[in-house]
């Protein structure tokens, strides 16, 4: 009888210990992106490579399309811990002031420039500014640049907006960039712009060109104007608090693959810019060029009043700046 009870402990200590070794850490990853959009491939990759590198033991679920919610609700979810990954982009410039540099028209030159700057000023400015807020950059991916649609007119030059109902991200200054040019301006999620840009509520709005086509925005706009005012990158950011509770192999293998993936996610919004315009064009969208001089003339004072309302701000445009290269 002893034995049998022996042989049966040993049993159950061996099925333990062989479900602790297979034990998977399962991790939630949330984005507004559509399926097939810039995001859901970067998730997707970052969620393969984190995989492959854990031997399955990390398996990280992606949710596309705001199912876990809009950018505002993600970001207090992953504060919280409800979340264990977010992907924000124009947002971030209502958790800190710091990141509404990237809303200063033409700030950013093109995707070399922004690997510079994030090497530069992501360890120095960036993350601590963020953490300080209870969020933790990870990584610094893309979002992109960004070219305005809309059902009124070509956009050509910055008085072609006045008037112009257009949806905008959270975050002020990419409001007052729009004022400033005559717009009229609307933050609102973008899981609710389709149904808006449909019933003509709002006649226009803007993003990555990649965003147009994933939400099918063709079927609902007329005009698409290549401005690229703005380049915003992306953030994959989780709570310092959940980063805490995260076993130390777990900690390394997100850390590293949240770096490594940057120049991926670059190279991926770089490509479907080549790749899209056409396609868009096929979808019968009327396709401009912008006048940029125009708008680089037009945006000198949202340039000021950010160097002198945002503590630091004029630093940071110099520092952004002599980094053009």
């Amino acid at each position: 009888m002893r034995s049998m009870m022996l042989c049966a402990t040993a049993l159950a200590v061996s099925m333990a210990v062989t479900a602790a070794a297979n034990a998977q850490t399962v991790l939630r990853f949330g984005h507004v992106g559509e399926v097939g959009s810039h995001f859901d491939v970067a998730g997707n990759e970052f969620a393969k490579r984190v995989k492959e590198k854990s031997g399955g033991k990390i398996e990280v679920q992606v949710f596309p399309s705001s199912q876990l919610g809009n950018d505002k609700d993600m970001l207090q979810k992953m504060k919280l811990g409800q979340i264990d990954f977010f992907l924000p982009s124009s947002i971030m410039s209502s958790v800190t002031p710091e990141f509404g540099v990237f809303d200063m028209p033409y700030i950013i030159k093109d995707r070399d420039h922004a690997a510079r700057v994030m090497a530069k000023m992501g360890d120095t400015v960036f993350r601590p500014a963020a953490e300080a807020k209870g969020v933790m950059i990870l990584g610094f991916w893309e979002n992109g640049f960004r070219q305005v649609t809309n059902n009124v007119r070509p956009i050509v030059k910055p008085e072609d907006l006045k008037g112009v109902k257009l949806r905008t991200p959270r975050g002020e200054w990419r409001v007052k960039m729009f004022q400033s040019y005559g717009a009229n301006p609307s933050p609102m999620a973008f899981s609710e712009v389709f149904t808006a840009l449909k019933t003509g509520v709002m006649d226009g709005q803007e993003n990555p060109l990649i965003n147009v086509w994933s939400a099918k925005f063709y079927e609902v706009q007329k005009y698409l104007s290549m401005t690229g005012h703005v380049y915003i990158p992306a953030y994959i950011v989780t709570s310092p608090n959940t980063f805490k509770k995260w076993p130390a192999d777990v900690q390394k293998i997100i850390s590293e693959t949240a770096v490594e993936m940057e120049p991926f996610a670059r190279e991926a919004g770089k490509n479907f810019d080549d790749d899209l315009l056409g396609k868009l064009k096929e979808k019968g969208m009327a396709i401009n060029e912008a006048d940029k001089e125009a708008f680089v003339n037009a945006s000198k004072g949202i340039y000021e009043e950010f160097g002198t309302s945002v503590e630091g701000g004029k630093a940071l445009i110099d520092q952004i700046s002599a980094l053009r290269g």
